[in-house]
């Protein structure tokens, strides 16, 4: 099967691990990004610099591929326009519930697959659709001695650790609340806690960021079906998140763990896990959204869209 890839970013790591999966199966894939760079530090992108994404993906779908997979709603209308593939459109969440989630809704309903990551986008979207998350690697995101990854971090093993592993700058990721909840976490236990913001390391090495912290942090305003939720129930890291995207679903059988969108409580079980200090029964629920399941799920759908 030879797939053509419409994408906004192709850093992402989940792109590149799906990617990474798909090729293992057997998949030939080309990649068309979004030519216009991200201002540093803003993180938008004009309409202009979606529809510079046009030109080159119909160039493209003139070469011998079965189906074009748009990766984001933001690439839905260039894959649409394109109109001699058959598309399948995966929404990643900020896409849809975002600023330009009436234009992803009205160019995505004319896909012939649409893909989202949670029950909760589902809804919002409100037509026909699969729901796919965003895979986890489980042999790279695997529980490892936490000592061994302090030392190796060069950490205070004295400490407490947090992990907000997400740009501050994002106003999505609400750093500012990460602060203040940590903040009064500080206030409330003996030992030293400390925030590590951590972005722009290479993605095997977020394994054992996770294993050396004391719990994931996640304070943002919207997500689909955050990964880093995913790696750290992996890894058993305990997570005290809001509850956005399906976050609740996946730590509804995880403990320790925390899901509210209240401050108080997220404060007090940041303050339960920490002093708790166990692991989390994460990875016994993780293996419901490995990247073997989801590639398994996604080739479902190529087949069925490249039949039509």
């Amino acid at each position: 099967m030879r797939v053509l890839n419409l994408v906004t970013t192709d850093k992402a790591r989940f792109f590149t691990q799906q990617v990474e999966i798909l090729a293992r199966r057997g998949v030939e894939q080309t990649t068309v990004s979004l030519p216009t760079p991200v201002v540093e530090g803003d993180g938008r992108r004009s309409v202009v610099d979606y529809l510079r994404l046009l030109p080159p993906t119909i160039r493209h779908s003139m070469g011998e591929y079965d189906l074009l997979h748009a990766n984001s709603g933001l690439t839905a209308p260039a894959a649409v326009l394109q109109q001699r593939l058959p598309t399948v459109v995966s929404l990643w969440g900020t896409d849809l519930m975002g600023r330009y989630g009436p234009i992803t809704k009205e160019f995505t309903k004319r896909c012939d697959a649409t893909i989202v990551m949670s029950e909760e986008m589902a809804t919002a979207y409100g037509h026909d659709c699969h729901v796919i998350p965003h895979g986890v690697d489980l042999e790279r995101f695997t529980p490892q001695p936490r000592s061994q990854a302090i030392e190796a971090l060069e950490w205070d093993p004295n400490a407490k650790h947090v992990l907000f592993p997400y740009p501050t700058q994002r106003d999505v990721k609400d750093f500012p609340r990460a602060e203040w909840i940590v903040s009064a976490v500080r206030r409330r236990v003996d030992p030293d806690v400390e925030l590590h913001t951590v972005t722009g390391v290479p993605h095997e090495s977020m394994s054992l960021y996770m294993n050396a912290a004391d719990m994931l942090l996640l304070t943002s305003k919207r997500e689909g079906s955050p990964n880093s939720v995913k790696e750290a129930m992996a890894c058993n890291l305990p997570v005290v998140s809001t509850p956005v995207g399906d976050v609740p679903e996946r730590l509804a059988d995880v403990s320790p763990s925390v899901v509210s969108e209240v401050d108080e409580t997220l404060v007090s079980g940041a303050v339960h896990v920490i002093t708790d200090g166990r692991r989390s029964n994460g990875r016994d629920r993780a293996h419901d959204v490995s990247i073997t399941k989801m590639a398994d799920r996604l080739m479902e759908v190529y087949r069925e869209v490249s039949a039509t």
